[in-house]
């Protein structure tokens, strides 16, 4: 199983390579580029970025070339002292297609990288039934209870002095809302596949993006959490 620990990436071993480019996973280079190089996401330059969307066969690999092209980065480099591969990852990330998640995707992932913490699929999630609310009492906390007033409550007349009183509660990590999570998860993954074959078509200066991915579906690798 992969819990919140497991998923936080330690950025500060990651240095761009010199002479050879060094390898290095696509979340690695997300992580580095906005925790350790405090890239941030413009989205005001967009025109070439909705041309790729309404031009067949253009996508972030051309929008790349042509800020390339131009000989500077182009909105999305945070501040000038930022890596040029950083600044790369930034506009790729800024320019993700609606069909990968578009602008919501984009804000996801910088901000789950610059956290270094992948998304939650859901692992430490299990069905619960809990009070809606607590009160204190010097014997500890208990459930806090409340008079009864909607269908079915018993007359007033019939009530004894501590009866008609019921305890809301609430429900969490139930099968619609842990499937929920695993959906935004392979979205969040799909995402982070297409910006990996970004890199590897395109190149970077000093790293070179290997295939290596987070597990597309890490439930399955759980005994736990197959069914």
């Amino acid at each position: 199983m992969m819990n919140r620990a497991e998923n936080r990436t330690k950025p500060a071993m990651l240095r761009p390579g010199r002479g050879a480019k060094r390898p290095v996973s696509i979340w690695e280079l997300l992580v580095w580029a906005f925790q350790v190089e405090r890239v941030k996401l413009d989205f005001d330059g967009q025109n070439l970025s909705r041309m790729a969307g309404e031009r067949r066969g253009v996508g972030m690999e051309y929008i790349l070339m042509q800020r390339r092209n131009l000989g500077c980065a182009v909105d999305g480099g945070g501040t000038s002292d930022s890596h040029p591969d950083a600044d790369m990852v930034a506009d790729a990330v800024a320019a993700l297609p609606e069909w990968c998640g578009g602008t919501r995707m984009a804000l996801s992932i910088a901000e789950a990288a610059r956290a270094g913490i992948m998304p939650d699929w859901g692992s430490v999630e299990a069905p619960r039934c809990q009070p809606m609310a607590w009160k204190n009492h010097w014997r500890g906390p208990f459930a806090e209870k409340t008079l009864w007033t909607g269908q079915g409550r018993w007359p007033a007349n019939q009530l004894g002095r501590d009866d008609g009183y019921v305890c809301l509660v609430t429900y969490s990590g139930t099968a619609a809302h842990v499937a929920g999570m695993r959906r935004a998860w392979l979205a969040w993954w799909g995402a982070l596949l297409e910006l990996r074959v970004t890199f590897q078509t395109m190149g970077l200066t000093a790293f070179s993006v290997s295939n290596d991915m987070p597990p597309q579906a890490p439930w399955k690798e759980n005994p736990l959490t197959r069914m």
